[in-house]
């Protein structure tokens, strides 16, 4: 199995923390990753992860970001923009993309606690990839 991975530059300290994870356990789940695509925020992902998925030799996408609470509810929107928008291209490519983005309404110390939760985001794709298949 080859997977991509979209990553968020946005809150970088976090998830480059959370894609080493990804890419750890892809290799210890004996998946290849083909490719590592990094975008500037979350809202940003769903333009790479389409261009991902229109590759034959991806088998699946990984999403990485953290969406922390700000002052306003800006997190909300994004991840609630975002996430509907990753499911509906799951749905049109007919290819698992998990959706490995924490938050919203999580403080900086709640993203820092979820960084392992990226080797959930890798497993969702390769079970859903083995589910299909």
């Amino acid at each position: 199995m080859k997977i991509g991975i979209v990553v968020s530059e946005f809150n970088y300290d976090i998830t480059h923390m959370m894609l080493e994870r990804a890419k750890e356990h892809a290799k210890f789940l004996g998946v290849e990753v083909k490719k590592v695509a990094h975008v500037p925020g979350v809202f940003d992902m769903p333009l790479m992860i389409k261009k991902l998925l229109e590759d034959e030799e991806i088998d699946g996408v990984v999403t990485l970001g953290a969406v922390i609470k700000g002052e306003t509810d800006h997190d909300e929107t994004v991840i609630s923009h975002a996430s509907r928008k990753i499911a509906d291209l799951a749905l049109e490519y007919d290819k698992p993309v998990s959706l490995g983005i924490t938050g919203p309404g999580m403080t900086r110390m709640q993203a820092e606690k979820r960084i392992e939760r990226a080797k959930n985001a890798v497993e969702s794709v390769v079970k859903l990839h083995n589910g299909i298949r």
